[in-house]
């Protein structure tokens, strides 16, 4: 049975950084596609950064580039969400996905398997 679990989550005041874990369960991470979406209250899911097998690719949303970064620790079956200069607009549920596909997707509903998600609150 696949399962994620999602940590690092936290309230932080705007410019503050946290990092966010995923790990994974029932299957290794380094064979298929991760993405980390976040959905803020009334919005809809949307994508934030995707890596791809075995850490070959890494991708952002133009919102987060240059202050989000994706890695991996394949020895760890982990995948974390570095985020920097945090703002306000950041503020959501930060979710992990894994994609069977080998590639990351900017589209959620290309996701296979999901975490529970972690809230992330950057207060002005």
């Amino acid at each position: 049975q696949v399962q994620l679990v999602e940590s690092g989550g936290g309230s932080v005041e705007a410019g503050g950084s946290l990092r966010l874990s995923c790990v994974a369960s029932g299957l290794t991470f380094s064979n298929y596609g991760m993405g980390w979406f976040r959905q803020a209250p009334g919005k809809e899911r949307e994508f934030a950064a995707g890596i791809s097998r075995g850490g070959s690719s890494t991708y952002s949303e133009n919102s987060v580039k240059g202050r989000f970064t994706i890695s991996m620790d394949n020895a760890k079956n982990t995948v974390f969400l570095q985020m920097n200069s945090l703002k306000p607009e950041d503020m959501a549920v930060y979710f992990c996905a894994v994609r069977l596909g080998g590639y990351a997707s900017m589209r959620w509903t290309e996701y296979n398997y999901w975490g529970q998600g972690t809230q992330v609150t950057v207060s002005s």
